[in-house]
């Protein structure tokens, strides 16, 4: 299965989270499983940099080791397209989020399972899996 993970799982994913927020036993699972292809948006990466550039204590990572460390890993950045980006306009105003709401797209236009914990995110129709 092809998993996008959103940034808060891929942030506890990592042990980055100085919330100690733990990753969910299911999401951990998933990850786990290397018949799953694990995805990642710059979109993410963006959202560290800036939560992070704000002082926000749940987003404290260095964005470019964040990143390297994902690819590392075997995860596979998915590009953000112009198709992503206008994607976000079909969607409902359940949640006002931009990063999510790109997540959202990318996996609803890609058809890949969006992973999250975040349950204004699962609210939306499409390839979501709340964890």
């Amino acid at each position: 299965m092809n998993l996008l993970l959103d940034t808060h799982l891929l942030l506890w994913a990592a042990g980055l989270d100085s919330d100690a927020n733990v990753l969910p036993s299911r999401a951990a699972a998933l990850i786990d499983d290397e018949s799953n292809v694990l995805h990642f948006s710059p979109a993410s990466i963006w959202e560290v940099a800036i939560k992070s550039a704000l002082g926000r204590r749940d987003f404290d990572a260095e964005p470019h080791l964040l990143r390297r460390g994902l690819i590392e890993n075997g995860y596979v950045e998915l590009a953000i397209s112009g198709e992503h980006a206008a994607g976000v306009a079909r969607l409902p105003s359940i949640h006002k989020d931009p990063f999510d709401r790109m997540l959202i797209s990318q996996a609803t236009c890609e058809g890949i399972t969006l992973l999250t914990a975040d349950a204004k995110v699962a609210r939306y129709d499409g390839p979501i899996l709340r964890v």
